[in-house]
């Protein structure tokens, strides 16, 4: 199983967001956005934020770092390694079994990610014997988008994207490309993008804040 850092729900637990990291962060990284969220008491909220496993990365020299996948080109086509895809996403639905094992309903869990956490994300949930609450697409792309239409087993999902017009990690154009294939499938998919770079902004959050909770209530 993962590890992770957990950011503990007001109350008695109803919902459950598992946040993933990008490329050489942690799950540390986006702890302090749970409180910044400032999620009403009422729907219980516990994020999970899970730690990747370390691996070298091509990209990078061969340096080991935290990732959910190997990065051995930076072309969009071939730069998410599909078999680290694959396993980190075995790993991920684990977590999300974990939270349906304590008895949280699959429509009170949300499953974000961003960057690689985000390819992540959006490479699980469609994936899945049962519907997740939403998806929460931050900054990313994703990998083998000609196998979705084959390999999707659900034919519904709520799908919030965001990404930053000056973005030189992940282009925007890739995010845009993602967001086709998802609602070509027939996915509910809302998009949003900030004049910023690789990052999270505050009018990104309030738009968060406020998909969580219509998503969630």
């Amino acid at each position: 199983m993962l590890q992770y850092v957990e950011y503990a729900a007001e109350g008695q637990h109803k919902a459950s967001i598992i946040w993933l990291h990008g490329l050489g962060d942690s799950g540390e990284g986006f702890l302090p956005i749970a409180p910044e969220l400032d999620l009403p008491d009422e729907l219980g909220v516990r994020f999970i934020f899970p730690h990747a496993p370390e691996q070298a990365v091509t990209i990078n020299g061969g340096m080991v770092m935290r990732a959910w996948y190997d990065i051995k080109t930076m072309d969009l086509d071939n730069r998410a390694d599909e078999t680290g895809v694959r396993e980190s996403a075995e790993a991920v639905a684990a977590l999300i079994q974990g939270e349906l094992d304590k008895g949280i309903a699959p429509e009170r869990i949300i499953l974000a990610g961003f960057s690689q956490g985000g390819v992540i994300a959006l490479h699980v949930a469609p994936r899945l014997e049962y519907k997740l609450g939403g998806v929460m697409a931050l900054s990313t792309y994703m990998c083998v988008p000609q196998k979705l239409a084959a390999e999707a087993k659900q034919s519904e999902l709520n799908i919030f994207m965001a990404h930053g017009s000056q973005d030189p990690v992940v282009a925007m154009s890739a995010g845009q490309q993602a967001y086709s294939v998802l609602h070509k499938q027939g996915y509910q998919v809302s998009w949003q993008d900030y004049p910023m770079a690789h990052q999270v902004c505050y009018e990104e959050l309030i738009a968060i804040r406020q998909w969580l909770i219509a998503t969630l209530s």
